[in-house]
């Protein structure tokens, strides 16, 4: 039985480490760290860049380049250890800060460590990158970049570790292949309590923001695409049939998303847009992750069509009914993708249901129904979680910088000036 979670905690503990190294394994996850990498620089900074008005683009980007800079030195500096070294159930502890004791010959099963290392980095760094997109066009940098930093260190690190670390959830049997609460149930959560403390535009709803580029987005979305390969695929830690199925599912369920949200929209609107299909591929992407790993084509193809719809539905609630400006729908799209996608890897994981069936239950799982309240445990905890330390660190942040949101008249003149005294555009 193949279990992503329980072979991580066991892949991590010193005295299970492999004894022979494997190329193959090595030159997947190799090229796996650069592909999810890649989809945050440029990938998830184009996407955002394109999306924001042309007076903030060239924040956002900076955001993204400043926030993978910053994520990785705390990595290094005691990031990997409180997430994998073996700690307690709630956290690890300082064992490998700095990398102590990891050198280029330590195995992590058929992979060097600090191959490892880099590529759960690449996680760590995506992760609030994602947040951007909620408080996008009027946070001050100075608080993008401690609230960045304290978030990894207070949510993202506790939580991987309870999860990927052999930490409380893991022990519990849950289902989360590559990040459907570590990454996608946290960024969304954190980004609706970030949208709702920093309150909206100024203007929104009752003015227009359009997207001041959608050629850059869409250049943006397909490297996303494109990069979640290694995303979901890498996360199988060994060039086999594990990730070449994940890879499999993650397209399907992209494509279906793109296709549902595109037809929900031309079916509300009378036209389709490329925004939407867009969206919708984050939507697919995003809801397969945690599943990518147990579930197969034809369960990904259903997973795909549900994030489509109830994600486009969701971004109605949140944006028009709510009225909260989540800027580029993280908490929509990511959070609501992240929960069913979690949700359903209890699903179509099991081995009873025909052509939906998927590769299995964590050892100890036997039914559709136990697994499920072991994934909605995960989901409650992780969100709940996420949305109190949150909410705490954004106000100690604001306290720290005198407020977290730039004032009015520079909110109008963009960030891009105020904030870094350069212009996207020079035309």
């Amino acid at each position: 039985m193949k279990f992503f979670m329980g072979l991580l905690a066991t892949l991590l503990s010193f005295s299970a480490f492999a004894d022979e190294l494997n190329s193959g394994d090595t030159s997947w996850i190799l090229a796996s760290t650069a592909l999810v990498l890649f989809m945050t620089l440029p990938g998830l900074a184009l996407f955002y860049g394109g999306l924001v008005r042309s007076k903030n683009v060239l924040s956002v980007l900076m955001q993204c380049f400043a926030i993978a800079c910053v994520a990785s030195i705390i990595w290094l500096s005691f990031g990997y250890s409180l997430s994998f070294s073996e700690g307690n159930a709630f956290i690890g502890d300082f064992s490998k800060a700095f990398m102590s004791g990891v050198t280029r010959d330590t195995l992590a099963g058929t992979i060097p460590e600090p191959l490892f290392f880099i590529f759960q980095m690449t996680f760590a760094i995506i992760t609030p990158a994602l947040i951007v997109g909620a408080f996008a066009e009027r946070m001050k940098f100075s608080a993008v970049i401690l609230f960045s930093a304290a978030w990894l260190i207070l949510v993202y690190f506790p939580i991987c570790h309870w999860v990927w670390g052999g930490g409380w959830l893991a022990q519990m049997g849950l289902l989360d292949f590559a990040g459907g609460t570590v990454v996608h149930v946290t960024a969304g959560v954190a980004a609706l309590v970030a949208a709702i403390v920093i309150k909206n535009r100024h203007g929104y709803p009752s003015s227009a923001m359009m997207p001041h580029n959608l050629t850059m987005t869409v250049i943006g979305a397909g490297m996303l695409w494109v990069g979640w390969f290694g995303f979901n695929g890498g996360s199988a830690l060994a060039a086999n049939g594990d990730a070449a199925m994940a890879i499999t599912v993650t397209h399907i369920s992209a494509a279906a998303g793109s296709l549902a949200w595109m037809m929900m929209e031309w079916l509300k609107h009378g036209k389709p847009s490329v925004l939407g299909i867009v969206t919708g591929m984050v939507a697919g992407l995003g809801t397969i992750t945690p599943a990518s790993g147990f579930v197969g084509p034809a369960g990904a193809l259903i997973i795909g069509l549900s994030a489509g719809v109830i994600c486009f539905y969701a971004t109605v609630l949140i944006k028009q009914k709510w009225k909260i400006d989540d800027s580029l729908d993280v908490f929509p799209v990511h959070g609501v993708g992240g929960i069913i996608g979690t949700l359903f890897a209890g699903v179509f994981a099991s081995t009873e249901l025909g052509l939906f069936s998927g590769y299995g239950f964590a050892d100890g799982i036997t039914s559709i129904s136990e697994q499920v309240t072991v994934q909605a445990i995960g989901v409650l905890a992780t969100g709940l979680y996420t949305a109190v330390v949150t909410f705490i660190i954004l106000k100690l942040v604001g306290l720290l910088t005198g407020g977290i949101r730039v004032d009015h008249e520079d909110e109008i003149k963009g960030l891009d000036l105020v904030s870094h005294d350069e212009r996207g555009y020079n035309l």
